[in-house]
């Protein structure tokens, strides 16, 4: 059952993708490509192995050597960053002060203060993963429908517990039915584990915040030892419930990157995000701008991005 689930990103249908979007396309670029700058901003740290953060760092580099830009020298990053607007306007100016062209925030509560900073920096693009807020110039959002790889991986979780003789599936969820990111995730995991094993039932623990690694590895031993749970799944960004999962003689399925370097007893699969497919359009369009950041959503072929 070692399963491996990628969601790529693609364009949500409001105009034709750009040209020179996805993985294989090559560089279009203007002449100013050497003096062009990414700009990111990162809820956990850059030098992560796994899990939200990781996938999003993992997913801009590799964009951005596609491209034929040198994150060494092009991409500047401020990370460990709250969802705080005071905080996350304080990294905006930061990276202002090195001169960016695209700035890219990956949380969610991010999502006011880069609304604000899109409108006191009309000249740069403003680029902000998960939200629901954007203009029709030089600030957009972008997600997936992650949710049909969580189901996928709740068919893996099913199987096993089949296999096991246990029905009872534990789930470390960052919240619960107040975001639709994490509601969706839950019922389509759940529908995955059902399909598979009409008999299993999910147990949810939440989490009330995006990263949390104490009550992420707390939360799942909760999840095997009060609730006898035999597979553990996750939404929450560290590999610590997989963890977890293995040192309980347990298995489970990640989140956001493959943490079978983790857990390689424990994890069957996990739902994975390929960032650079998106990152890849969103830097294209941007050095496509020639510097006019106003162009960059009509670029784009619309304000949101759906994968």
């Amino acid at each position: 059952l070692a399963l491996t689930m990628s969601l790529t990103l693609v364009a949500c249908g409001k105009k034709d993708t750009p040209a020179g979007s996805g993985s294989n396309a090559g560089s279009t670029s203007t002449g100013t490509q050497s003096n062009f700058k990414v700009g990111a901003i990162y809820i956990n740290s850059k030098n992560d192995t796994a899990g939200y953060t990781f996938a999003h760092h993992n997913g801009i580099t590799t964009a951005m050597k596609e491209l034929g830009l040198d994150p060494a020298t092009q991409l500047v990053i401020v990370d460990e960053v709250p969802e705080d607007k005071e905080k996350v306007l304080a990294a905006v100016d930061t990276l202002m002060g090195e001169g960016v062209n695209i700035i890219f925030g990956i949380s969610f509560g991010y999502i006011d203060a880069m609304a604000e900073a899109a409108e006191t920096y009309p000249e740069v693009v403003f680029s902000h993963a998960t939200g629901y807020m954007s203009n029709e110039t030089n600030f957009n959002n972008y997600f997936g429908r992650i949710y049909q790889a969580r189901y996928l991986a709740g068919i893996a979780a099913g199987l096993k517990s089949l296999e096991t003789g246990n029905d009872n599936v534990g789930y470390v969820a960052a919240f619960g039915t107040e975001y639709a990111e994490t509601c969706s995730g839950i019922n389509g995991f759940t529908l995955g584990v059902q399909a598979a094993n009409p008999d299993a039932t999910v147990y949810v623990k939440e989490l009330g915040a995006w990263a949390d690694e104490v009550n992420e590895s707390a939360f799942a031993k909760e999840l095997i030892d009060s609730y006898k749970c035999g597979v553990i799944s996750q939404h929450c960004d560290s590999a610590q419930p997989q963890i977890a999962a293995e040192n309980a003689g347990v298995f489970g399925c990640g989140y956001n990157s493959d943490m079978t370097a983790d857990a390689p007893k424990a994890h069957l699969t996990a739902a994975i995000w390929n960032w650079n497919v998106y990152y890849h359009t969103a830097i294209q369009a941007a050095m496509d701008c020639n510097g006019d950041a106003s162009q960059f959503v009509t670029k784009m072929g619309g304000s949101a991005y759906y994968g």
